[in-house]
C-alpha cells in the first residue's frame, strides 16, 4: 500500500480492497504553491485536507494584526478550521500552505457518504477528533504552565520533520513568543549546550 492517506487508516482501522477504493473515491487531489491560502478567515471551511507533500499551517490573526499558529501539517497529517468543518459557521481561521503541497480533500458532505458506505470510517476519525482534542488540551495546559523554552521543546518532539523548514517567526508564533524573544531564546539555549 503506497497510498500515504491509506497507510494513516490503516493504523487504526482495516479497509478491504473494496473499501480502499470507495475511500479515494471520495476524496480529490491538489496541488498548491506556497503562500496559497486555502481557506479564509469569516469562510465556510467544507473541507478537510490531508498532507501528502509539503507543509500547511493554521493559523489567525488578531486586532492588533499579529498572527498565532494554531497547527502545522505536514506529511501524514490532517488539517481543518475543525469548528467551522463541524458546525457549518464561518471560519476562526486561515489555512495556508507554506512549503508547496500536495493534499488529499474530503468536503463534510462526502466524509457523511463515507460513514455510510463504510461504517468503520466513523470509528478512524472518531480516534483522529479524540486525538486532536486530546493535543488541543495538552497545547493549552502547557501555554498556561510552560516556559517557552519548554514549550519549544515541546514543539520540537511534536514536529520533528517540519522544525528546520520552517520560518523562525512561525516557530515564535506557534510557541506565543514574539520572533525577538525566540532569537535571543534560541541563542541562549545554544550556548548552553
Amino acid at each position: 500500500m503506497d497510498n500515504l492517506l491509506l497507510q494513516n487508516i490503516a493504523k487504526h482501522i482495516e479497509l478491504t480492497q473494496e473499501e480502499q477504493q470507495i475511500v479515494l473515491s471520495k476524496f480529490e487531489t491538489a496541488s498548491y504553491k506556497t503562500k496559497t491560502i486555502l481557506l479564509e478567515q469569516g469562510e465556510n471551511g467544507s473541507c478537510t485536507y490531508f498532507v501528502n507533500k509539503g507543509i500547511i499551517r493554521n493559523y489567525t490573526v488578531d486586532d492588533n494584526g499579529a498572527e498565532h499558529i494554531i497547527s502545522f501539517a505536514s506529511p501524514g497529517w490532517w488539517i481543518a478550521d475543525m469548528y467551522s468543518f463541524l458546525a457549518g459557521k464561518p471560519s476562526h481561521s486561515f489555512i495556508e500552505v507554506i512549503d508547496d503541497a500536495e493534499v488529499m480533500i474530503i468536503t463534510r458532505e462526502n466524509q457523511d457518504l463515507l460513514y455510510e458506505s463504510v461504517p468503520k470510517l466513523e470509528r478512524y476519525f472518531r480516534i483522529l477528533i479524540e486525538n486532536s482534542l486530546i493535543a488541543n488540551q495538552q497545547r493549552l495546559i502547557d501555554k498556561l504552565s510552560l516556559t517557552a523554552e519548554e514549550r519549544y521543546e515541546n514543539f520540537q518532539k511534536k514536529y520533528p520533520d517540519v522544525k528546520n523548514c520552517l520560518p523562525q517567526k512561525h516557530i515564535a508564533s506557534y510557541i506565543g513568543v514574539t520572533p525577538e524573544f525566540f532569537s535571543k531564546m534560541k541563542s541562549k539555549l545554544l550556548k548552553k549546550k
